[in-house]
This record gives structure tokens, C-alpha cells and sequence, in this order.
């Protein structure tokens, strides 16, 4: 009975033996057919991986479903845009990962070219009708085999986007996409066991994990290319409130690039699948961001953010904490993480509803 990653889950799947969390709960029973919404279950309690069924597979395919039946998801894996961006996204990321590789390997020579990154990130973003829609692409990809270049061209795809909400003039738009591309190029030069490592890191391997910022600003710092960029590299953690590294800059002394790549950067990896979690559901982001994160992120920039983001939600179904599934139908601004849900017969206002919450996004 093969094991599988709970990211490679295909709906139709037959689950070998029962699933439970980490303290004993009882999440899904031997022999349940997979579905969407259990694999979303697996991913909100951190579930790596699960014992499968040889040759399980689902009686009706995705694509066989009527349409008036499927979730939200999987009408968009459905979908042919879908197919091709997924098949698009793997070769752009080949090809960064390798002209990031030829510049680690012959630093005497090292060049960026930064219009060529440009041309995959844009052709990308040009198989997505609206801004909104990129990140309906990037929430329904499975894991891709490099998660670190997977990452930055997720970061650098959601720059682009965020760029353009901001107003920000064409050029800045392009210079902040492809400091989104590198801003993690530096974590090339951290031993892949730390970076992967499934536990918790030591302080001595957390303390490695830091200098990738300044490892990365070295790679690039005598390269022709924007400061900006150089900047993000080595500024992409630093906070609003000196709370970040690796040198523990305050508000204005930060390069506004690396203000904007830093959100991205963090929503990213906190919406994805790691080796020792599941992805967060964006709901649960965006509470944390508006809890925790107006101190430590740029307002003017964060909060755009955040009302574009949760606006793209408006018509998702969801699961709600208490079991409950229904359609996000209305946002509300002074509490972003709380929308308005339809559940059958009636409206649940979250903002009014204490200790209920979106849970998933199916």
C-alpha cells in the first residue's frame, strides 16, 4: 500500500487504514474514497501523508462530474485554462531553476537576464483573464517537486498582481516581479537538510536559515541589475517594527520593494503545503495578518492587500468550523477574515458569531 503525500492526493483515492492527527483524533476511516473536501480536511490537521489503496481510483473523474456539481476547486482543476497554466508554470519554473543554477556555478560570469524572467513570469500571467485569477491557479496546484523555485515564482506572480492594485508605474511592476523571482535566492546556498528538515529547526539551524538574506544580496550585489532587487534579497524579513532580520531595520529604512515582496512572501508560504504542515487556509491568514501583522507590515501596502485577497473569496464555498458548508456572499471591510456566508436557508455573519470561523476553502 503506497504512502502519499497528502499535496498529491487525487480525488478518488481509497484511504488503507484510518487516519489520525498527531494527539489520536480520528479524522478520516479506512476505506474512505477521497474527495475534495476530505483532502482539504487532511491538509487543515497537518496530515504529511497517508496509506492509499493500489490502483484506487475514482469511478467519476473531475471531468465527468456535472458542472452544477462541482466545488469551486474543482471546476478551475477542470478547467482547460487550468491544465495549461499548470503545464506552463512546471517549465517556466525548470528553466528559472536552471539559470539560477548557472549563476551559482560560474560566479565570474554571472549575469541575470532579468527581461528573459520576465517574459515566463508574464506569459504566466497571461493565461489568467483578471488579476484574481492567479490566485485561484496558484491555491489548486499541487506541490511541485522544488518547492524553494516553486515558491519564488509564486511570490514573484502574486508581485506582479500586487504591483498593479497598487497602482505602481509598468516598470516598478516588472522590477518588483522579478525581485519577487529572487528574493529567496540565497536559501541556495543552505544546506538542503535544513531546508527540508520535516521538525522543528535547532537555534543553530534557525540561525543558518537567517543569513540566506544576506547570502542572497551577495549573489546579486554586483550584478546589473535594479538596487531594488539587491534590496529585497537581504530585506524581504525585516519588519515595520524591528521585530525582523537580519538587521532589525524599522519603517522607512526599508526598501518599499521588500515591503511588498515580504507580504507576498508570507502569504505564499503560509497558503502552501510544507514538508511538516498543510497549507493554512487563507482565511486563517488573513486573521493572522490582521492580528499580528499591521505593526510588522507597511499599512499602506497591507491593507490593500488584504481587501484584494479576501475579495477573490466572494462566491467560494467554504467549511465552516462548526461542519457547516456554504458560499461566501459578502466581505466585511472592518473585519476581513469574517465574511458573510449563505448556508442553505440562511446567512451566517461571522463577524457576529464568536469562536466561528472559515475552516476551509473547497
Amino acid at each position: 500500500m503506497p504512502r502519499v503525500l497528502t499535496q498529491n492526493l487525487i480525488p478518488g483515492m481509497v484511504v488503507a487504514e484510518d487516519v489520525y492527527t498527531y494527539n489520536n483524533q480520528l479524522v478520516i476511516l479506512k476505506d474512505t474514497e477521497l474527495t475534495d473536501k476530505s483532502i482539504t480536511k487532511l491538509e487543515f490537521y497537518s496530515i504529511l501523508s497517508v496509506r492509499v489503496k493500489e490502483d484506487s481510483t475514482s469511478d467519476t473523474p473531475i471531468e465527468e462530474i456535472p458542472i452544477e456539481e462541482m466545488t469551486y476547486s474543482q471546476r478551475i482543476k477542470s478547467s482547460q485554462e487550468f491544465k495549461e497554466f499548470k503545464a506552463s508554470f512546471e517549465g517556466a519554473v525548470d528553466n528559472f531553476k536552471g539559470h539560477i543554477n548557472s549563476l551559482l556555478t560560474d560566479a565570474n560570469n554571472a549575469t541575470v537576464d532579468t527581461e528573459g524572467l520576465l517574459h515566463e513570469t508574464n506569459d504566466l500571467l497571461s493565461r489568467t483573464p483578471t488579476g484574481l485569477q492567479i490566485f485561484d491557479m496558484l491555491h489548486n496546484m499541487r506541490s511541485y517537486d522544488d518547492p524553494t523555485f516553486a515558491h519564488c515564482m509564486n511570490v514573484a506572480l502574486i508581485c506582479h498582481v500586487f504591483g498593479m492594485w497598487l497602482n505602481m508605474p509598468d516598470r516598478d511592476v516588472d522590477t518588483l516581479t522579478v525581485a519577487g523571482l529572487l528574493h529567496d535566492v540565497g536559501k541556495l546556498r543552505i544546506p538542503e537538510q535544513i531546508l527540508s528538515k520535516p521538525s522543528k529547526l535547532t537555534d543553530d539551524e534557525y540561525q543558518i536559515i537567517k543569513t540566506h538574506a544576506v547570502e542572497g544580496f551577495n549573489i546579486l550585489k554586483n550584478l546589473d541589475m535594479d538596487d531594488h532587487i539587491k534590496n529585497t534579497a537581504l530585506m524581504h524579513h525585516e519588519r515595520c517594527d524591528g521585530s525582523g532580520y537580519p538587521l532589525g531595520l524599522t519603517g522607512e529604512r526599508i526598501d518599499d520593494f521588500a515591503k511588498i515582496v515580504a507580504i507576498a512572501d508570507v502569504y505564499d508560504a503560509m497558503t502552501s503545503a510544507r514538508v511538516y504542515r498543510g497549507p493554512l487556509c487563507p482565511f486563517k491568514v488573513i486573521s493572522i495578518f490582521e492580528s499580528e501583522g499591521l505593526q510588522k507590515y507597511d499599512s499602506k501596502y497591507i491593507l490593500t492587500f488584504l481587501e484584494y485577497i479576501v475579495n477573490s473569496y466572494v462566491n467560494n464555498r467554504v467549511l465552516l468550523s462548526n461542519g457547516l458548508e456554504g458560499d461566501i456572499v459578502l466581505i466585511n471591510k472592518l473585519d476581513l477574515s469574517h465574511p458573510m456566508v449563505h448556508c442553505g436557508s440562511h446567512y451566517i455573519d461571522l463577524s457576529h458569531e464568536h469562536g466561528l470561523y472559515v475552516e476551509a476553502i473547497l
